[in-house]
Order: C-alpha cells, then structure tokens, then sequence
C-alpha cells in the first residue's frame, strides 16, 4: 500500500485556523481563554452503516501506515469542510506534566495530568478537549457531551470540584489537511472511520487504544438471527455489512 506524505503546514488551513493556538508561554501568561471561532464549514451526517468523515469521527491508521506522525495513532476529527480537516492525536500522551508545560496556571499545580501530542501541527500550542455535562459558553462541540477549546472557568471547575462524569485532556499541537487531502488518503486505504464516543477519548488507556480499535476492525463482524419456530435449534450468523473497514 502506498504511503502518503503530508505537509503538515498547509496555507488553506493556516488561513482558516488562524488565531486557534496559542503559545505555551502566551497562554501561561494570560492564563486560559477561549479560542476564536473556526470558519470550516459544516458537515451532515450520511445515513450509513459505515460513518462518513464529519466532525465526531475517529480516524484509526492502517497498520502499514509508516508515516512516524501519524503511525499507529487515532484521530478525533474535531473540524471538517470545505477549507479542510482538523484532528486531534488522541493516544500519544507525553512525559510531560501539565503543571510544568504550564507553570503558571495555578490551578494546575500538584495535579498529575500529563500533556498528549496532538498533532504535527504547531506543537508549541494548546488544545484541550473537555468532556462536561452541561455545554460551556465558547467551546465548539465535537460530539455529545464532548468540547474543543480553551475556557478558564471549565478548566478550575473541573479540578477543583471533581465530577466522575466530566474530565478533561490536554493537546500540543494538531492534525491539519487541506481541503480533499484526507479523502484522498482515505481512498488509498490509509485510514478507517468509526464513530467516537466519550470513553474512547477520555477512559480507554491511551497506550492500547489503537490496538483494541484495529483488532475490532479485523475481527470478523457477525449478528444473531432469531430463527422463529424453531425452538432448540442453533442460531444462524451472518457478516455485518459495513463498520468501519479501511479505504470504505
């Protein structure tokens, strides 16, 4: 299978992104605020057994996918249209703490949360995905329950008055295409899309998340036929058609 380069710096979705990041050091200085609001147009969903690339998907690397940005990784689509894509690494965490990436964050202070790689793209900025019960003023939704951004008051919430369902993770950088990039990509079997979901991003250990997600994409996929009348007699499978296959 071939293996597509990408140019993580693309001008389209500098043009269309501009002003999303901030620094490390700008954001510790002015603590957290929300980003301006992204230009990407919106997508509709494709009533489909297989989801279609929107925002609230996963990309999920094909395992010949050699490329060390994006090799073995899972993606969050966060943002998709007409000007491009933009994604979220999710299961790369660092080394590095949060508290010492930002050191100036009070909040943060004596917190274990550890900063993920997010992307190639601008490395030296910062994303945070939330998950929250209730949906906060100036974060974009990524899926149900699920926020992209940066909010000061989320963020102290959050840390300080701990909720079993709400949490939060912390990005440097992100994942860019230009506008029809990734379709390409896809066409040439270099990703799978399956629906995300708040556990995916936020409970299931990092480290094994592409792992458990491709062996589910190549386990055989079967439903129960109820074979009425005939009591006692063994179940029928069949093939699930769809799911999520690579280069669908």
């Amino acid at each position: 299978m071939a293996t597509v380069v990408r140019r993580p710096h693309v001008s389209s979705l500098r043009r269309a992104l501009s002003g999303l990041l901030r620094s490390l050091s700008t954001l510790a200085l002015c603590y957290l605020v929300a980003p301006p609001a992204l230009v990407l147009a919106q997508t509709t969903p494709h009533p489909s057994s297989v989801p279609v690339l929107t925002r609230g998907v996963l990309l999920v690397a094909h395992p010949s996918l050699v490329d060390p940005n994006f090799q073995q990784t899972v993606v969050l689509i966060c943002e998709h249209g007409a000007e491009g894509t933009l994604g979220i690494i999710l299961n790369r965490p660092t080394a590095l703490r949060l508290s010492d990436a930002l050191p100036n964050v009070s909040v943060l202070k004596g917190t274990s949360y550890v900063l993920f790689a997010g992307g190639p793209v601008r490395p030296e900025g910062v994303l945070m995905l939330f998950r929250v019960v209730e949906a906060p003023d100036l974060l974009r939704e990524v899926l149900e329950h699920v926020y992209l951004g940066l909010n000061r008051e989320v963020l102290e919430r959050v840390i300080t008055k701990p909720n079993p369902t709400e949490t939060f993770r912390a990005f440097a950088g992100y994942a860019g295409w230009a506008s029809g990039q990734l379709e390409f990509e896809m066409a040439m079997g270099s990703w799978a899309v399956v629906q995300a979901d708040p556990s995916s991003i936020f409970d299931k250990a990092p480290e094994t998340l592409w792992e458990e997600i491709t062996e589910a994409l190549q386990a055989p996929r079967v439903i129960r036929l109820e074979r009425a009348g005939e009591a006692g007699r063994p179940e029928r499978l069949r093939p699930l058609p769809g799911g999520g296959r690579y280069g669908e």
